[in-house]
Parts: structure tokens; C-alpha cells; sequence
């Protein structure tokens, strides 16, 4: 059994006449950490989107945990074990930190769709677990999204997605946009202890 996580054939995208991508040739085994790196619109963030299907290739093969693949959106991803930070964090600014964790995966007391009652106790005891493996320290759980910096707020998606990868995760200039108040770079404040 090859021992290559994912691997790309020709990945390509257009938007319209824009060749955003063209002929992503990519291979990633299992254990490594590689970076991608390049100019500003030379196509990492749109490589990034096509393998976690955000959006749909153009042309081209991608090949993930040995099968041929065609997600058709980032739920699909997330279910073959594919986990991703982007540059927007997806986070919820008016949400605390155990509702930003399990935000699409909520742990419920009573799950009956909108009359549904969340289990906050397990998702507050299972976000301070998760943090503390990924090394990450958030002072106030029930602090909102909002009033934290911008390395904070780095720090839960990171955690998010160290917690429930299974087989990849990807980052896709996760220190780039997340300034918060007062921290105008978003790197002043550090994930680590």
C-alpha cells in the first residue's frame, strides 16, 4: 500500500478566461509537512480550495488515501478526513470558544432539529481537553470570539482542526487576516504555552 496521502494530476482551474490554476502537479506522503509557497495570485489559495472542495477543479485528478476523489463541497472533505484553516478562520464572532470548536459537529442533550438542546457541559469539557493537546491557552472559554485577539482567535481554529483532523490538515495562511482588537498584526498573542 503507497504510503502517499494525496496527490494531484494536472489540477487546474479558469474562471472564465483567468487561469487561476494550470497543471497543479502535487504529491504529499504520509508524515510530512510541506509549504507551499509563491507570489500573491499565483494560485495557493485556489489549490487549496479545489482539494478541500470548496470549489470544483476545472481539469485534473485528485487522488486522496488511495482513491480517486471528487468532493463535492467541504463537508465531503471533512468526512474523508480532510480538515482546513483558512486565511478567514471561519469563526463565529458572537459564539464562545466551545461553540466555535464543535461548531457543525454541537454535542446534544436532546437533538431534535430546532427544539434541540445542547450539551454544553460535554462541549466545554471536551474543548478545555482539546486544547490542552494542542498545547493551545485560552484564559476564558466563555469569552466570545469577538473580544479576543487576533492570535486567539488563531489559536481556536487551529485547535479545531488539530482536534478533528483523522488523516490531513491544511492551512491556508491561517496568521494572515486574523487581526482582533488591539492587535492589529494578529500575531501577538501565541498559541503555545
Amino acid at each position: 500500500m503507497s504510503d502517499i496521502i494525496i496527490k494531484t494530476e494536472g489540477l487546474t482551474k479558469y474562471y472564465g478566461g483567468v487561469h487561476a490554476l494550470e497543471n497543479a502537479n502535487f504529491e504529499l506522503r504520509k508524515g510530512e509537512h510541506v509549504a507551499i509557497m509563491g507570489d500573491n495570485g499565483a494560485g495557493k489559495s485556489t489549490f487549496v480550495r479545489q482539494i478541500t472542495g470548496v470549489e470544483q477543479p476545472t481539469r485534473g485528478k485528485i487522488v486522496f488515501d488511495g482513491q480517486e476523489v471528487s468532493f463535492r463541497g467541504p463537508l465531503d472533505a471533512r468526512e474523508a478526513g480532510i480538515e482546513a484553516v483558512f486565511q478567514t478562520l471561519a469563526l463565529a464572532d458572537d459564539l464562545d470558544v466551545p461553540s466555535n470548536l464543535f461548531l457543525g459537529r454541537e454535542k446534544f442533550l436532546i437533538n431534535l432539529g430546532p427544539f434541540s438542546i445542547l450539551d454544553r457541559k460535554a462541549m466545554r469539557e471536551a474543548t478545555r481537553k482539546a486544547l490542552e493537546r494542542t498545547a493551545v491557552k485560552i484564559p476564558n472559554l466563555s469569552n466570545t470570539i469577538r473580544h479576543m485577539s487576533g492570535g486567539q482567535r488563531q489559536c481556536v481554529a487551529i485547535a479545531r482542526t488539530a482536534t478533528f483532523a483523522s488523516k490531513l490538515i491544511i492551512m491556508d495562511e491561517p496568521t494572515g487576516g486574523a487581526g482582533g482588537p488591539g492587535d492589529g498584526s494578529g500575531l501577538r498573542t501565541s498559541c503555545a504555552r
